[in-house]
């Protein structure tokens, strides 16, 4: 191994190690709040694409745990704002960390995973941009790794919170 080689891997280990710690107070912050609200849930993290991934399940009735996605998925985004301002206050570094609750941002990221793919595909018959309804800033991440993916390119346009997609030709 060569010396960039060993502060490579080092610098990866440490931020593994720095994920896993956030992933850490999210879960305990996020536990509190369960208990606080008198909600069972188990609470599984792991690291996924250079960010750490909270996710609340449960094996009884998810009915109690949709209180906690909300409309659309809003609660579910306050959660999250404030687990990420949790682990800034515990680490003192701004957090990028997921928060998925009953499966509703798996479930979210495999259908726009499809409308990215079908818009694409569209795209490509047509030759012409397609413009896709307004998005959280989420939805619009998983839609340009799919259009991407298809081998096309796409840009955000607009101002929060009317800020969509445009799929472009290639």
């Amino acid at each position: 191994m060569t010396e960039g080689t060993t502060s490579a891997a080092a610098e990866g280990a440490d931020t593994l190690t720095r994920l896993e710690q956030e992933g850490e107070i999210a879960a305990d912050y996020l536990e509190g709040l369960l208990d606080i609200a008198d909600l069972d849930g188990d609470i599984d993290m792991d690291v996924e694409a250079d960010r750490a991934s909270v996710s609340i399940i449960s094996d009884a009735s998810s009915r109690d745990l949709q209180k906690l996605v909300g409309r659309d998925g809003e609660v579910l985004e306050a959660l999250q704002e404030l687990t990420r301002l949790a682990v800034h206050r515990e680490t003192g570094d701004r957090s990028r960390l997921m928060l998925d609750i009953a499966g509703y941002r798996a479930q979210k990221r495999a259908e726009l995973s499809e409308l990215g793919a079908k818009a694409a595909a569209e795209v490509k018959s047509s030759g012409e941009p397609v413009k896709l309804k307004p998005m959280s800033p989420f939805e619009r991440k998983v839609v340009h790794d799919a259009v991407k993916s298809a081998g096309l390119r796409s840009e955000s346009e607009g101002e929060e919170p009317q800020r969509f997609v445009v799929v472009l030709p290639a």
